[in-house]
């Protein structure tokens, strides 16, 4: 298996998070070729959240794509790759990606992902979560996504914000194999 990895980032709250995943990633694992690909609702956000602009985070990945160039070599199953994390993922695009209506690069890349049987987790952010976002997010989990929506955690006694963003980054990272900073839990005193 090829040491790439495709992170998505859609129009949901958790710029923060993507910006850490992509810095843990970038100094943890620099073999790995990152891939990102950015709808125009998430370049909304992470200016908002971070004060970011999108090329920021062109320092911390191997390539990105513009969402609009479907040709891409994501958007095809013969690039191998680990899979694709797509952080945060609104339900907007849960619901093209359950519905397999790929009219972006970031779609067709989690279509592929899922085509090809390769992993594809979704760190889904809403709430409350309505009955349609429920059912879509069943769905996607039905088809082979795995949902890892960022909740915070309390066991571990976070200091900060940037703690959670920074442990929950950690763990979307574990999921492909990949340790983060701080990926070893505390656990309870």
């Amino acid at each position: 298996m090829a040491e790439r990895l495709i992170i998505g980032m859609s129009g949901a709250s958790g710029a923060p998070l993507t910006v850490e995943l992509l810095r843990q990633l970038r100094s943890l694992h620099p073999e790995v070729e990152s891939h990102l690909v950015m709808t125009r609702g998430a370049e909304l956000s992470l200016r908002q959240e971070t004060g970011l602009g999108p090329e920021a985070l062109e320092a911390l990945v191997s390539v990105r794509h513009a969402n609009d160039d479907i040709g891409a070599c994501i958007a095809s199953g013969s690039y191998a790759a680990m899979g694709m994390l797509v952080v945060p993922c609104s339900m907007k695009t849960v619901a093209g990606i359950v519905s397999g209506y790929s009219d972006n690069l970031l779609l067709r890349a989690a279509d592929v992902c899922l085509k090809e049987r390769r992993r594809l987790v979704l760190a889904a952010r809403e709430t409350p979560l309505s009955t349609v976002h429920l059912r879509n997010l069943c769905e996607a989990s039905r088809l082979g996504a795995e949902i890892l929506p960022p909740m915070l955690t309390y066991y571990d006694r976070p200091a900060s914000l940037e703690d959670c963003t920074r442990r929950m980054a950690a763990r979307l990272l574990s999921r492909f194999g990949l340790g983060g900073a701080d990926d070893v839990w505390t656990g309870l005193d």
